[in-house]
C-alpha cells in the first residue's frame, strides 16, 4: 500500500479540502491492512468518499468524523464498533488543501522533531526504493505511489464501459478513454478517467506514451486493424484486441501484409478475457483486469475470451 498523491491532488482540485483516513496500525483480526486509505470531502452539503478502509461501521464513523477527528485514533473493533473481528486499528486522519508539501518518494510526518527511528526508516527506504507503511513514535511513514500506469481504452461501447468501470477504482491505472463522439461516453465518467473525443481515433495514437498499455474494442474492424497497425509502429507496453480467433487470424495476415514481423504481431493479445467466465461485457472486463494485474511473466498463461464487441 502507498500514498496516492495523484488521486489526492485530483480530489482537492475537484472538491476543495479533502480528509484522508489511513489505517496506520493494526492489532489482531481486522478487515484491511496497514496503509489502506480513503478520501472524504464535502459535496452539496453531504460527505462523499473514495477508497475504503474496510467498510461497515468503522468506515462509516471514520467518514462522518473525518474533518473533526483527532489525528490518531485507536479503535477496538469489537467493543467500539460491534464488528465481529476482534482486533483494533489505529487511524490517522489528516485534512489536505494541496499536495505541494508531499514528497514524490516517501512521505513521513508527525509531531515534534523527527525520531531517530523515522530517520533510519527514511534512509533505508530511499536506499532500497521500498518501505512498508508504518507508524513509528507517532510519525507515519508511507511510500508515495509512483506515476500511474497509462492505460488507453479504445471504444466506449458495452465492453469498453465494463472495462473502464472495473479498472477505474484501481489506483494503479491512469485511464485515457477514446471514442469518436462525446455522446458515446456515459454521463458519469469515473474519477481518474480522461475521456478523449477523437473524430479520427487513429490520429490520437501519436499522443499515447510509448509505455502505455492499450485495449482495443471499437465498433469497427477496420478501425481496430488501423489502431493495431499504428501502435505496432508507435510502441506500447501491452496491447489487447477484442475479437474471435477468426478475426485474429485475418488481422495477423493483414498486419504481415502491412510489413510487421510475426514476432511483433505476437505481442498483441487476441482474443482478450477468459472464456470460462463467459461473453457478458462484465465477464470480459474481469478477465481483462486479471490479465493486466498479473505479473508480466504470468500474462501469457491467462486464457483469452472469444467474444466480439458490436455496439455501433
Amino acid at each position: 500500500m502507498s500514498f496516492d498523491r495523484a488521486a489526492l491532488a485530483r480530489a482537492i482540485a475537484t472538491h476543495g479540502p479533502v480528509a484522508r483516513v489511513v489505517i496506520a496500525e493494526t492489532h489482531g483480526s481486522v478487515p484491511r491492512e496497514t496503509g489502506a486509505a480513503m478520501l472524504v470531502w464535502h459535496e452539496n452539503g453531504d460527505l462523499a468518499q473514495s477508497g475504503t478502509i474496510g467498510g461497515g461501521a468503522l468506515e462509516y464513523e471514520a467518514a462522518k468524523t473525518a474533518f473533526t477527528a483527532p489525528r490518531l485514533s485507536r479503535i477496538p473493533l469489537g467493543p467500539a464498533m460491534g464488528q465481529c473481528c476482534g482486533g483494533a486499528v489505529t487511524l490517522l486522519t489528516e485534512v489536505f488543501t494541496d499536495v505541494t508539501q508531499i514528497p514524490e518518494d516517501v512521505f513521513a510526518r508527525g509531531p515534534g522533531d523527527m525520531p531517530f527511528g523515522v530517520t533510519r526508516a527514511l534512509a533505508t527506504a530511499r536506499a532500497t526504493g521500498t518501505t512498508p507503511p508504518d507508524l513509528i513514535d507517532g510519525w507515519m511513514i508511507e511510500p508515495v505511489r509512483p506515476a500511474s500506469r497509462p492505460l488507453w481504452v479504445w471504444g466506449a461501447g458495452h465492453v469498453g464501459r465494463a472495462i473502464v468501470t472495473t479498472l477505474a477504482p484501481l489506483p494503479a491505472f491512469d485511464i485515457t478513454w477514446v471514442d469518436t463522439h462525446a455522446d458515446r461516453f456515459p454521463a458519469d465518467v469515473p474519477d481518474g478517467v480522461s475521456p478523449l473525443v477523437a473524430t479520427t481515433p487513429a490520429g490520437a495514437v501519436r499522443h499515447a506514451p510509448e509505455r502505455a498499455e492499450h485495449v482495443i474494442l471499437t465498433y469497427s474492424h477496420a478501425l481496430d486493424l488501423e489502431l493495431c497497425h499504428l501502435l505496432l509502429g508507435h510502441g506500447f507496453a501491452d496491447l489487447g484486441l477484442i475479437g474471435s480467433k477468426t478475426k485474429w487470424a485475418r488481422f495477423r495476415s493483414k498486419l504481415r501484409t502491412l510489413g510487421h514481423l510475426d514476432t511483433e504481431i505476437a505481442r498483441i493479445c487476441c482474443p482478450i478475457g477468459q472464456p470460462e467466465l463467459g461473453k457478458h461485457p462484465q465477464a470480459i472486463a474481469v478477465g481483462v483486469a486479471a490479465r493486466l494485474l498479473s505479473p508480466a511473466g504470468q500474462k501469457d498463461s491467462i486464457a483469452h475470451n472469444t467474444g466480439e464487441e458490436r455496439t455501433g
